[in-house]
């Protein structure tokens, strides 16, 4: 099928999780431009190509359905374009499909679903703790940008769960390879989001509020494996959706917000390291 718009779902895994989304957008670009590909561009002093990704990735998070949308100059064939953004892509970087959308069609995401492997003795408090969540009428986070605030959460979770499974092959982080499924269950930590026009919850701030950030700092990876786009999900249930109105926000005091501040200070340091190269990556 040929069309002038394509709505592409790709993997970022391995290293590439690491790459910032400004350097993913730089990546794209280049991509487009070695694989010779008709791409549509913007106006102004500093046209760039006319691609617009549905949501971004946390730095640091494998992502195994991701979508990007690509405007062209004409009609391009899905799958002579996908085989030719293949055949480019560095390692850590795969497209998995292609189908042509109308040019107003736009990917709004509406839910994700994040997933993270636990060890065998983090499960049974993993999933009290997500039972306990979930049981709140009221889950408050604190934030700093765009404003300190207090955020309430708990609309935006639709399920926190531990799955325990007998499965074989890739990790939920898609590098690393599972135990053999028998007498080795595989314990997931999952959790299924709604993501809204007015805001949404962060996979770090659950992950804290769960007691689990400690396996990122001990090498673990989360992943998200599911990103759910409105055009794309019929809407058989209409009571299994995202909320609707804005966010349930109160005002964060100073004192709070000075302390939020230093606390995030004290990161900065070992975050700068993955700060967004001035070159972008080399895919050239």
């Amino acid at each position: 099928m040929t069309g002038d718009k394509l709505r592409l779902r790709f993997a970022k895994t391995g290293t590439l999780r690491l790459l910032s989304h400004h350097d993913l957008m730089r990546c794209a670009e280049r991509l487009l431009r070695r694989a010779g590909l008709p791409f549509k561009s913007t106006a102004g002093f500093h046209p760039g190509p006319r691609v617009v990704f549905a949501l971004p990735l946390p730095l640091g998070a494998a992502g195994l359905d991701e979508v990007v949308e690509v405007e062209f100059t004409r009609p391009v064939d899905a799958d002579e374009t996908l085989a030719a953004l293949r055949a480019q892509s560095p390692p850590g970087l795969d497209f998995t499909r292609a189908a042509v959308v109308p040019m107003k069609a736009t990917a709004v995401p509406r839910r994700v679903v994040y997933r993270l492997d636990l060890p065998p003795d983090r499960a049974a408090a993993a999933a009290a703790r997500c039972a306990e969540v979930m049981a709140e009428p009221a889950v408050w986070v604190e934030r700093l940008k765009p404003t300190p605030k207090r955020l309430n959460v708990r609309p935006y979770l639709r399920g926190l769960g531990v799955a325990n499974r007998d499965r074989q092959g890739a990790g939920a982080d898609g590098l690393h390879p599972l135990p053999d499924g028998r007498g080795s269950p595989v314990h997931t930590l999952e959790l299924d989001l709604w993501v809204t026009q007015t805001g949404t919850a962060r996979a770090d701030e659950l992950l804290k509020l769960l007691n689990v950030a400690d396996l990122l700092d001990a090498g673990a990876v989360a992943a998200r494996a599911v990103l759910e786009v409105r055009d794309e999900t019929p809407t058989t249930d209409p009571a299994d959706g995202p909320p609707d109105g804005p966010a349930d926000t109160r005002p964060l005091d100073p004192a709070a917000a000075a302390a939020l501040a230093a606390r995030d200070a004290e990161r900065q340091p070992a975050a700068a390291a993955w700060d967004p190269s001035h070159t972008g990556p080399v895919v050239e």
